[in-house]
């Protein structure tokens, strides 16, 4: 048996941990999605209706148009295509100079009403980020659903043929998920590296799909990975695992420094974890931050310091992960 016994991440770091400019403006427009993976944190689904409101969503053009400092807007979900306001958000980004990423589970596009997504994409010069948590057919289908590879490689063949993986401004990288454990012989997510090497050469091999770049994401035990992990007896050991492969050299790199976390009501955190587990961003008053209070405010650097939890070993682990993969 793995010791469970866990160090509250806030004392094993030792200091607080502040935000740095912040460019990054990430948005989940919402938790509508056509899967409902089982790895899924944001437990998104065909079944769940929660959504950006039009309120919300102009109040998020404001802050696109009012603050330069924001590079990049990284649209999530759920599925973000399916929930309102999505082409308006894209639309507001690219016309204020913006990278537009958006984190797209592939099948989406077979839906009925979405057959444009594809196209769309590529007219914008959207950086497309999909999941693929395997590059074999058998993992992917066990944690996302049947048929789900096979879907997602006809949508990787799709977006190649519109020059996705080959022009230059038109980038599509894949995500890696491990596989969710299923005793307590864990493990930390391999090599980036050396796993992108095989992902492009069986994907080329097998299937003449090519992209750009893979990030390697841990599972952080959030949302159905916590459940998941509470229902086998496995959570505070996997905790523990996480606490135990920590990296001090990571958190220079953590993405919740330069971003900030909308969630679909308006709500500010400071990363999409914090997000589903509702920490919300605060100011050095302890206040809770909104979207509307950075527009009354005309500033976007009103939080004191991060908020943390323990699952945030699941960032600072080994190599580190995020967003965009791991951190070293």
């Amino acid at each position: 048996m793995i010791q469970t016994i866990v160090t509250p991440f806030k004392r094993k770091l030792n200091y607080s941990l502040s935000k740095k400019q912040i460019n990054v403006l990430q948005i989940n427009l919402g938790k509508r999605c056509n899967l409902a993976c089982i790895h899924c944190h944001v437990e998104a689904g065909p079944k769940r209706t929660e959504e950006l409101s039009p309120e919300i969503c102009e109040q998020l053009i404001e802050v696109i148009n009012r603050f330069p400092e924001i590079k990049i807007v990284d649209l999530t979900g759920g599925a973000p295509e399916m929930n309102y306001g999505f082409k308006p958000l894209v639309e507001a980004a690219i016309k204020n100079g913006k990278q537009v990423i958006v984190r797209s589970n592939l099948t989406i596009y077979f839906v009925d009403g979405f057959a444009d997504i594809p196209k769309y994409f590529a007219d914008n010069k959207i950086r497309v980020v999909a999941s693929l948590p395997c590059y074999l057919a058998d993992n992917v289908d066990k944690m996302r659903g049947n048929g789900v590879f096979d879907a997602s490689v006809k949508a990787l063949q799709w977006l190649n043929k519109l020059g996705y993986g080959k022009a230059a401004d038109l980038i599509l990288d894949l995500v890696y998920n491990p596989q969710l454990p299923t005793n307590e012989k864990f493990t930390l997510t391999p090599n980036q590296v050396k796993l992108e090497q095989d992902y492009k050469q069986f994907l080329q091999d097998n299937f003449d799909v090519v992209f750009n770049n893979l990030f390697a994401i841990t599972n952080l035990p959030v949302g159905r990975t916590k459940f998941y992990l509470e229902r086998r007896k496995l959570y505070q050991p996997y905790l523990h695992f996480l606490e135990s492969n920590f990296n001090p050299v990571t958190v220079e790199n953590l993405m919740c420094r330069d971003e900030l976390s909308i969630d679909y009501l308006g709500n500010v955190y400071d990363c999409d974890f914090n997000q589903m587990m509702n920490i919300p961003a605060t100011t050095r008053n302890g206040e809770t931050i909104t979207v509307a209070k950075l527009l009354e405010a005309g500033n976007l650097n009103l939080i004191g310091e991060v908020q943390t939890a323990n699952y945030c070993y699941g960032c600072t682990a080994g190599s580190g992960s995020s967003c965009g993969g791991a951190l070293l």
